[in-house]
């Protein structure tokens, strides 16, 4: 497994470099539903990480795993309301919207290895000091077009299928996010809270079938 979460800091952080890209989906995450501050008013939000890796831009992390593809994250409210940002998302994916009936209930895991064209943007931390890659945009690959084959294995998690090797395999800023969630309290820790961390496919076909 590579999860290769995007550096959150440290001097050696260099964004992937602003483009569009080819890119598939490897990676889901059920963050759980967790307090965010939004505009100074706390929220409980149910919130999921999807990662997709770029296959053509690949780059030595650690040198005994050889070249892997760079990735690139994106956080989003598990909600297809029609103003919802993960909605609006996958449609500019998929290239089209969603039904009545399909905005109902759809499994955000039928994403893990769909390909699509990320437009990769670069944004400042506050203070300035630091330049990060973020995804501006999405669109679906383009006619013809045949992204290269998946690298990464697919990760996928869910609480519903609660694995604590995979859960332990998860960077520390995640799983200290995931450790007060709700979901996390309640299949683990029977709804009290718990202390964050302080240590350490299938391939489907690129015919976008979601």
């Amino acid at each position: 497994m590579a999860i290769i979460a995007t550096n959150t800091g440290g001097t050696s952080y260099e964004p992937i470099q602003s483009g569009i890209y080819d890119a598939r989906c490897y990676s889901m995450i059920h963050l759980g539903t967790i307090e965010e501050n939004i505009l100074g008013t706390v929220k409980k939000l149910n919130k999921v990480r999807i990662t997709w890796e770029l296959p053509t831009e690949l780059k030595v992390f650690k040198e005994e795993n050889g070249e892997q593809p760079q990735v690139i994250s994106k956080e989003f409210t598990l909600s297809l309301h029609e103003k919802a940002t993960l909605r609006n998302f996958l449609k500019n994916w998929r290239g089209k919207d969603f039904t009545e009936e399909e905005a109902k209930s759809f499994d955000v895991e039928k994403l893990v290895g769909a390909p699509c064209m990320i437009n990769i943007t670069h944004k400042k931390s506050k203070d300035g000091t630091k330049t990060y890659a973020e995804i501006g945009s999405i669109s679906p690959m383009k006619k013809n077009a045949i992204c290269p084959e998946q690298i990464n294995q697919s990760f996928v998690w869910t609480y519903e299928n609660f694995d604590i090797q995979k859960f332990n395999s998860l960077p520390d800023y995640l799983r200290n996010k995931m450790v007060n969630s709700d979901e996390y309290k309640l299949a683990v820790t029977g709804g009290q809270e718990h202390e964050s961390h302080d240590s350490k496919s299938e391939q489907i076909d690129d015919d976008l079938s979601f």
